[in-house]
């Protein structure tokens, strides 16, 4: 298992009263009891018909019955009753029938809408309905047809048609009953209203992080009424080569929520507040976004009962409640799941016109449905758990934990498996998405009983899928269960991976571990060590020293330890194995020397991930040098801890953010550090003959152009004392000029256009690097 890359504690091994970084203990959710709710159905329906109700007429199976919201404070709701294919002659007509089976979800059909949901094991379904027109949000009845297994299931797809029905604005959502066996890994209880798995929309609180919003009830919705979104005539989708990627991993919200970000209080933190940000992306020079979860979320789940984290905020939405629909309080203004929808396609279009592509980082190995000792109920566990979950059946079937979040998608159970791959198709098609991120990706290469698997259908199916062909696939390969699949994850060619070796070797070298120069050569030149096998290559590494897992670079150079006491878990969360260094004294400090150390250790870290074969990935903040003061696990933060300050980059512009975006440029502009093949003996020249001295902390290599004799040399001095450094002879007819000298102050520590260097040797400081470019 890796140590630095996976933050996440399995709940078995922590106290009752603590949780894990992605899922919190949480509370069942309560609603009124049934005899309350049959009570209130009574009490409303001579206000809605205006008169007696034959309750002989109302089949226990056939009929549909209605709840009205307020029940409990004596406030009837209105009500309609109806039976199986006509209604009653005094309230309004909504017809109904069976329905058919496909497609899942909500779909238009014939003089209304069909509604479909599979669940292999209940006994009964209930479709429930909030209508618009019949209430406001909070006061409007629920409408419920209680579905006939004879008339409307077909094999296990729980099915109904509508007619009448608005064609959008509607809420929806099914009780579901069934087995009460525990030990056979049921949790049936229809006295909750659960989400459709296959719901587009969501409907919940509007706004981010408000306490007042915190028990919305949680539905599905559609709109089938909007005209399709414009992508506009001369929208093309940018179809970047993997090998030409330079990705910057970022949270939407944390990204403009911050008062610096100037904009208005309805655009912070939402995905039109991306869209004004564009600009900063192209100075700074990368061309993908991966975003943490926009699937839909709650972050305030860890609110639900009293507990030591209760005082957080999810904000990096790794608790995922539904895999088709985007988050609903992105949008601006609290605008709610149709302006959410509309938005992130506006931001998409804005990126792509801008040439950036986006990638998506997906979590299809848990949800927000928590563990059995403190469950969670909206959607799957309800549906069927015994299909979407993976249970230890020899142990009171009790959910298997290989997230650290409590419970373990059954992601290749043939039905959740298809399930994940119209997920992804869906943000392909419906969004325009160029690529996804999975989350403890090694959780989908295990089967039912979380055994691992040689050839893991979905992985395979994923890699195959036509509609997901023109996709970059990423892995994160490992999970919280110790299946660790760095170099190894199942890939059919097609599937790059988080590289957790190179973010652990390179942090090792530049921070002074001995013994460590050879395993950073491997690195920085495509570890094929790792991915030169079969078809792959070197641009399936995806490098990076910082993700938003463990510390920002910032923090790298300058903590030696985890500060996370402000998570509430007495620094029980969050790796202790970070490979850091601070320069000298821990934390903040006013000490010039300390500072300018860690300065020149941020730019080697940033010099290295842009000379390396592979693809490069750095994390929103590190431009301008953020910090997160040591914590290392800031998942439930939203505050200026993960927010990007908007003010320290205009004040870091001309020196940290200078050097970093420069790099990136030249990256760009030299194809032979993004070669789409590895290293041949004829590529490189190791200057080196000092492989097997641990103690040797230097390394200087030559990548050859063989095109235009544009070579390039590096040379990286880990040691505390200089290095006067033999330089080769330049390629006939051309000079070394000084591109890059870490040690040197702004604006000299990189210059573009190449600074005239004559000499045999070049004396490098301790702890700096240095880049020569051969130009005429």
């Amino acid at each position: 298992m890796d140590s630095v890359g996976t933050n996440r504690t399995p709940l078995r091994s922590v106290a009752p009263a603590s949780a894990t970084r992605r899922g919190a203990l949480l509370q069942p959710h309560r609603r009124p009891a049934l005899g309350n709710r049959l009570a209130a159905t009574k009490l409303g329906i001579a206000s809605r018909c205006g008169g007696g109700l034959d309750f002989g007429k109302v089949q226990r199976l056939d009929a549909a019955r209605s709840t009205a919201a307020k029940a409990q404070s004596g406030k009837a709701g209105r009500i309609a009753i109806k039976e199986m294919g006509h209604t009653s002659s005094d309230c309004e007509v909504m017809k109904y029938s069976s329905g058919k089976a496909f497609p899942l979800g909500v779909s238009q059909v014939e003089g209304g809408l069909n509604f479909a949901i599979f669940s292999q094991h209940a006994s009964s379904v209930t479709l429930c309905l909030k209508l618009p027109e019949r209430g406001t949000q909070d006061d409007v009845e629920i409408v419920e047809f209680a579905l006939d297994r004879q008339k409307n299931k077909t094999g296990d797809i729980w099915h109904v048609s509508v007619e009448g029905m608005p064609a959008s604005g509607v809420l929806y959502g099914y009780r579901i009953n069934g087995p009460q066996g525990w030990q056979q890994g049921h949790r049936f209880d229809d006295s909750v209203i659960l989400l459709d798995p296959y719901a587009k929309l969501v409907s919940g609180r509007k706004y981010f992080g408000v306490d007042e919003e915190k028990p919305s009830q949680l539905f599905g919705t559609y709109d089938f009424n909007s005209s399709p979104f414009d992508w506009g005539d001369d929208y093309r989708l940018p179809n970047l080569p993997e090998a030409d990627l330079v990705i910057y991993e970022m949270n939407v919200r944390a990204f403009t929520a911050d008062e610096s970000s100037r904009l208005g209080p309805t655009v912070r933190g939402s995905y039109l507040g991306v869209i004004d940000k564009i600009p900063h992306l192209l100075e700074l020079g990368v061309n993908a976004v991966e975003l943490l979860p926009v699937f839909e979320f709650d972050e305030l789940e860890f609110r639900r009962f009293p507990n030591p984290r209760d005082h957080m905020v999810n904000t990096w939405g790794y608790s995922t409640i539904n895999f088709f629909a985007p988050m609903s309080r992105y949008a601006s203004g609290g605008g709610g799941p149709v302006a959410a929808s509309t938005e992130l396609k506006q931001m998409v279009k804005a990126l792509h016109n801008a040439g950036i592509e986006v990638i998506l980082d997906v979590v299809y190995n848990h949800t927000n449905e928590a563990d059995d000792a403190n469950p969670y109920m909206t959607s799957f566990r309800g549906i069927d758990n015994k299909v979407y979950y993976m249970l230890d059946l020899d142990n009171n079937a009790q959910l298997l934990n290989f997230s650290g979040c409590g419970n373990t998608l059954n992601c290749n159970h043939p039905v959740v498996k298809e399930l994940v791959l119209d997920s992804l198709r869906h943000w392909v098609e419906e969004y325009h998405i160029d690529g996804f991120r999975f989350d403890l990706a090694s959780v989908l290469c295990r089967g039912p009983d979380g055994s691992p698997l040689d050839a893991p259908p979905l992985i395979k199916e994923i890699a195959k899928d036509s509609v997901l062909s023109r996709c970059k696939i990423i892995a994160e390969p490992w999970d919280c269960g110790g299946l660790y699949l760095v170099g190894r994850f199942p890939n059919w060619d097609r599937w790059a991976e988080w590289n957790g070796q190179y973010r652990d070797d390179i942090r090792r070298f530049i921070k002074g571990d001995p013994g460590m120069k050879g395993v950073f050569a491997t690195r920085v030149s495509g570890s094929a060590d790792l991915y030169q096998v079969n078809n792959r290559k070197p641009y399936h590494s995806v490098n990076f020293i910082i993700a938003h897992d463990g510390f920002t670079l910032c923090d790298l150079v300058s903590y030696n330890s985890k500060h996370n006491d402000a998570n509430g878990e007495g620094g029980r969360d969050g790796c202790n194995d970070n490979y850091s260094w601070n320069c000298g004294i821990e934390g903040e400090t006013n000490d010039l020397n300390v500072r300018r150390l860690r300065s020149k250790q941020m730019k080697n870290f940033h010099l290295a991930l842009m000379t390396s074969q592979g693809t490069p990935m750095m994390l929103m903040g590190d431009e301008y040098g953020h910090t997160r003061y040591g914590n290392n696990n800031s998942y439930g933060h939203d505050t200026h801890i993960n927010n990007f300050q908007w003010g320290q980059l205009e004040e870091r512009k001309d020196g940290h953010f200078r050097f970093f975006s420069e790099m990136i440029r030249f990256r760009h502009n030299h194809p032979i550090l993004r070669r789409g093949r590895f290293l041949s003996k004829n590529d490189v020249t190791w200057h080196e003959d000092c492989w097997e001295n641990q103690e040797s902390k230097f390394l200087a290599f030559t990548i050859h152009d063989h095109n235009s004799g544009g070579d390039i040399y590096l040379a990286f001095n880990a040691h505390e004392y200089f290095v006067d450094a033999v330089i080769p002879a330049p390629p006939h007819h051309k000079s070394w000029t000084r591109v890059v000298d870490t040690n040197l102050e702004p604006p000299n520590d990189i210059v573009p256009e190449g600074a005239p260097f004559t000499g045999s040797r070049y004396r490098i400081a301790p702890y700096s690097s240095i880049l020569l470019k051969a130009k005429p």
